[in-house]
């Protein structure tokens, strides 16, 4: 593993926040364990503090640490890849903001897996300010965020699209972002 994202990683977990980009889009991101980074965020970003978070994790044992289990159908049609999964979660108020959910997403990209492992599971919305379009440069989300983030991980222009966003919530799969 690429010793800066080691070290990166390490700092995500202890309570930085970045601009990184992950395996859609440039996301602003924040360990998801940490509610003091994860105020910061909301505020950083402007984000409605009523919306709740998605989690990017490494693997689906992850999940296990927000003691949430999805169907094994569910996730091996929609994991690895691009689609966040929104389920029931009763615990971590900071993150799901009363709504009792939260959307999860395991990436394919390798170096992302990589760097989620070191830093563990991360809140990762698009970057951007709340209503505005996402960054695809370091250079937007610099002009969104100038010096209140910690560290920007350039990876030059991102052409992704934000994730699909499914819900599992009413027991059966619903799309709520295309």
């Amino acid at each position: 593993m690429n010793k800066e994202i080691k070290l990166l990683g390490k700092e995500i977990k202890n309570g930085k926040i970045a601009v990184i980009p992950t395996d859609t889009i440039y996301g602003i991101v924040c360990s998801a364990f940490n509610k003091k980074s994860v105020e910061r965020l909301y505020e950083i970003r402007k984000r409605n503090l009523k919306k709740p978070m998605i989690i990017l994790i490494s693997s689906i044992k992850d999940l296990s640490l927000f003691s949430v289990k999805i169907d094994k159908k569910i996730t091996n049609k929609y994991w690895p890849g691009k689609v966040s999964i929104i389920v029931s979660v009763e615990r971590f108020d900071y993150l799901h903001r009363g709504k009792k959910s939260l959307a999860f997403r395991l990436p394919k990209n390798r170096s992302l897996i990589e760097f989620l492992k070191v830093s563990g599971p991360l809140v990762a919305p698009s970057a951007n300010i709340e209503g505005g379009k996402p960054a695809k440069t370091i250079e937007e989300a610099k002009k969104y965020f100038t010096d209140k983030i910690d560290f920007y991980l350039d990876r030059g222009t991102l052409k992704g699209e934000p994730s699909k966003i499914i819900s599992l919530e009413k027991g059966e799969v619903e799309v709520v972002r295309k």
